[in-house]
């Protein structure tokens, strides 16, 4: 079995100092990288392409809202134009950089709010969806599976990969509980390293009640702004190999080659 293991990184703000970056870039496969709206600038792009290349990670972008009072977490609504206007603007941003460092866009990754917004909103999905593909019809949408985003990136034939949380809790209906509930996250990374190998082994979300649903599974994102993040994306790394699970980059997965 093949797995890809993510970050969300470069996203250096008023809420997160980057602290762990340098450590997670040593650990994961790709990183999802802010583009300077949610968080990050470009100097914060340019360093973690950098460290992403001399590691070995493939990179992609991480599109949010243009909000670095509430980083990127609260609910903006957009007009169709205005939504592809600034993912087009921070995409233009990030492959910039990565052209400049000769280390290719391999995907794109919607940040927070805008990520969960895509869930529930199947038109807001295509949106972001089309606006990837006419970017570069070779970058992979990554989606959360089993809602609106999944549906979408089928119905416009992107390439898109399924993630699930190591860190994170699902409610029944296989979306994130949200963060401002106190079961949201998972702190404990035996705790998560166990949860991902049992989700992984039966093809399902586990959810924090118990409830078990079919999917599929393509990339386990870690939140790289979390208390416990290096210590979770190591528990995971050691377990993932113990079991033979080989880690590649998300470009390199059998589904795209």
């Amino acid at each position: 079995m093949e797995i890809n293991l993510n970050c969300d990184l470069g996203e250096k703000s008023i809420h997160y100092n980057g602290k762990n970056d340098s450590a997670l870039l040593k650990i994961v496969d790709s990183v999802n990288i802010a583009c300077g709206y949610h968080a990050g600038d470009k100097d914060t792009i340019n360093k973690t392409i950098i460290e992403a290349k001399k590691n070995k990670v493939s990179i992609g972008a991480h599109p949010g809202f243009n909000d670095k009072l509430n980083f990127g977490r609260k609910k903006i609504y957009l007009s169709n134009n205005e939504l592809i206007k600034i993912l087009n603007e921070q995409l233009e941003i990030i492959n910039e950089i990565a052209i400049k460092n000769s280390l290719p866009l391999s995907h794109v990754k919607p940040h927070g709010a805008l990520n969960n917004m895509a869930c529930e909103d199947y038109d807001l999905a295509i949106t972001i969806g089309k606006t990837i593909k006419k970017f570069n019809k070779d970058l992979i949408y990554v989606v959360l599976p089993l809602n609106e985003m999944e549906k979408a990136a089928k119905k416009i034939d992107i390439k898109y990969a399924c993630e699930i949380f190591a860190d994170r809790n699902y409610e029944d209906n296989g979306q994130l509980i949200t963060r401002t509930n106190k079961n949201a996250s998972i702190n404990d990374p035996k705790i998560a390293s166990e949860n991902i190998l049992e989700m992984l082994d039966k093809s399902y979300i586990k959810c924090y009640s118990g409830k078990k649903i079919k999917t599929n599974i393509d990339t386990i994102c870690i939140h790289g702004d979390g208390s416990n993040a290096v210590a979770i994306a190591k528990e995971l790394k050691n377990k993932l190999k113990k079991n033979n699970i080989k880690q590649v980059n998300l470009n390199k997965l059998e589904k795209f080659l």
